[in-house]
This record gives structure tokens, C-alpha cells and sequence, in this order.
């Protein structure tokens, strides 16, 4: 109907137009009305033809093409259904929505590849540098065996710690890979959540106590928390968070567990009085090897690969974490699990 319409506006324009025209040459108004309607007519036809066979016709079907294939369908799905009266007007807007998809998707595309790169960066930086020290320890250890067993003993413990921190790396990294494609199973079975906490707090003791750091537990918050979760993964979340605030936490401060009853869930929360987190580190918190104080980090050992882990297990139980912090004032890592009676 609208082509119809556009058709017959432009062939009165330059029927009018030649009538006009000849008029002036012939001065008569037989003339010009011959000219107008034989013009209009002509005019009519012919452009009503290009603009279906050549113009029209094709809007329809980059139209029928842009939207069905966006729906999800085969090429000759695409090609043989219509789904638009008015394809002109849709075919703008289909391009519109359709070039901000691209759009979209070209962004995450260009994180991608920038996590990509950081990633191998990171990597590459992780693993070479165990491999020179156990490069250097080995040249060293070859010249002092002889002359001084000591020495040789020495650097050959050193060089055992850099081949276990290698070990870590490589199982993190495995671990992470395995969760991401579902080869680890999660064993769902029902358990106790409080005393699964408490566990954790008596395995870590020594080590607060070693930073002078209070493990405390709500009292309001003691009694039974059955949850359906696989118990050892989520005792590593436990443990790897609980670790994350020894070590970025402030000497004679305190790290405290608290347990929120939610509709059908518990939310956990691990809370610190520790040095606190930027705000522009947060969203990248959980990937791997990122970390906020490089050289803070590498004195206090860890692979980097502790949130991220803890993210994927949570993720592979279908429940989120999240992170707040305050610079100076400390920080909370709070995460779900499924609430069972």
C-alpha cells in the first residue's frame, strides 16, 4: 500500500513537472493535460515496476532474512516465511537493533581478547618465576655440592618450594578448568553448615593467631544451618575466603562468620577489619591471578587463583558470591547456599 502511494506521489511530480514544461513552450491547456496524463501513466508503470522488482522487493527480503535469522532459524526458514506488512519501516529498525547487538557483541569480544592476553601475561609470569629460581638454585647447587653440602641442602630445599608452588598453580589452574566444563561433580548431600564453619575457624587458628587476628563466630547465629551443597567444595570456599582475610587483614584485628536466614536460602558472610579494597578493583576481583597489591601478595604466597576458585564452585552450584569493601574500614565477601530442612 505504501509503495503504491510512493509511487503515485512521485509520478505526479514529474508528470506535473513535463506538463509544466510544455505549457510553457506551447502555451495551451490541451497540451499540457495530454503531456500530464500520457507522463503520469508512463511514469506510474515504470516506476512502480523498478521499485518492486529492483528495490521493494529486496527490502523484503534482507527484512525477512535479518528477522528470522535473528530468531534463530535456517536459511530457508528465513527465505520462506513473511513476516512484516510494512518491511520498509521494519527493516530500519531491524538493522538499528540488530547493529547494536553487533555492536554489543564486538565489545565483550574486545574484553575477551584483553582477558585473554592478561591472562596468558599472567600465566607466563606465574610459572616463570618458580622456573628461574629452580633454574638458579640447580646452577648453584651443581657448583656448591662438593665443596659445601650445606649450601647444597640449602638451595635444594629452596628449589623443593618453588617445584611445590609450581604444583599449586598447575592443580588450581586444573581445578578451575574442570569446574568451568562440569568434568568435577558436585555431590550434593545435607549438612551442617555451623559445624562445617567451625571446622574451618579450628583448621585456621594457628595461623590468626600467628597475625594476632580474632576468628569469631555470631553467637545469635550457633545454631544448626543445614544446607544441600557439596560439603568439601564449599569447606575450600571456607577456607580460601577465611585465608583471604588473614592475610590481607589488619595484625590484632578480627575476621568474623555470620549466617542470614533468607526465604530458601542462607546467605554467609566473611567479614574483615582488614586494609579494605578500591572500589575500581572490585568487579575484577574473581579473575584469575588478578591482585590488588602484586608485591603484598607474592610475600604472602598463593597461587591467585583462590576467588576465582571459590567463584567457580559457587557458580557450579548455582549460587552467586558478591564483595563489598571500604578502604581502611575492611571487607565482606558474602555468597548463598540452598536452605534445607
Amino acid at each position: 500500500m505504501k509503495l503504491s502511494i510512493l509511487v503515485l506521489i512521485t509520478s505526479l511530480a514529474v508528470a506535473l513537472s513535463i506538463g509544466l514544461v510544455n505549457y510553457h513552450f506551447q502555451q495551451s491547456w490541451y497540451y499540457l493535460l495530454i503531456s500530464f496524463g500520457v507522463s503520469f501513466f508512463t511514469c506510474f508503470i515504470v516506476f512502480y515496476y523498478l521499485l518492486e522488482k529492483y528495490i521493494y522487493s529486496k527490502i523484503v527480503l534482507i527484512y525477512k532474512l535479518i528477522h528470522n535469522l535473528k530468531l534463530g532459524k535456517d536459511l530457508k526458514d528465513a527465505l520462506g516465511e513473511y513476516v512484516s506488512s510494512d518491511p520498509i519501516n521494519d527493516v530500519e529498525q531491524e538493522v538499528k537493533e540488530w547493529a547494536g547487538a553487533k555492536k554489543r557483541e564486538i565489545e565483550v569480544l574486545k574484553k575477551q581478547e584483553q582477558f585473554r592476553r592478561e591472562f596468558l601475561s599472567n600465566v607466563s609470569h606465574e610459572f616463570k618465576t618458580p622456573l628461574f629460581a629452580i633454574q638458579g638454585y640447580i646452577e648453584t647447587l651443581q657448583d656448591c655440592i662438593v665443596d659445601d653440602p650445606d649450601m647444597a641442602v640449602k638451595f635444594l630445599k629452596k628449589a623443593g618450594n618453588n617445584v611445590e608452588r609450581l604444583s599449586y598453580l598447575i592443580n588450581d589452574l586444573d581445578s578451575i578448568s574442570k569446574l568451568e566444563t562440569g568434568e568435577i561433580p558436585i555431590n550434593y548431600v545435607k549438612f551442617d553448615f555451623v559445624m562445617l564453619a567451625k571446622e574451618v575457624m579450628e583448621l585456621l587458628e594457628d595461623k590468626a593467631r600467628s597475625r594476632g587476628i580474632t576468628l569469631s563466630f555470631k553467637e545469635k547465629y550457633t545454631h544448626p544451618a543445614f544446607v544441600r551443597a557439596d560439603r568439601e567444595k564449599i569447606r575450600q570456599v571456607m577456607v580460601n575466603l577465611i585465608e583471604n582475610s588473614l592475610k590481607y587483614g589488619r595484625e590484632r584485628g578480627s575476621t568474623a562468620i555470620k549466617i542470614f536466614e533468607l526465604h530458601d536460602q542462607y546467605l554467609i558472610e566473611v567479614t574483615d577489619d582488614g586494609i579494605g579494597i578500591d572500589e575500581k578493583h572490585l568487579p575484577r576481583l574473581f579473575e584469575r591471578f588478578y591482585r590488588i597489591d602484586t608485591h603484598r601478595s607474592r610475600e604472602e604466597g598463593g597461587t591467585g587463583l583462590g576467588l576465582a576458585i571459590v567463584k567457580h564452585i559457587l557458580e557450579a552450584h548455582q549460587q552467586i558470591i558478591s564483595v563489598r569493601s571500604t578502604l581502611q574500614i575492611g571487607t565482606t565477601f558474602a555468597f548463598t547456599l540452598e536452605k534445607i530442612g
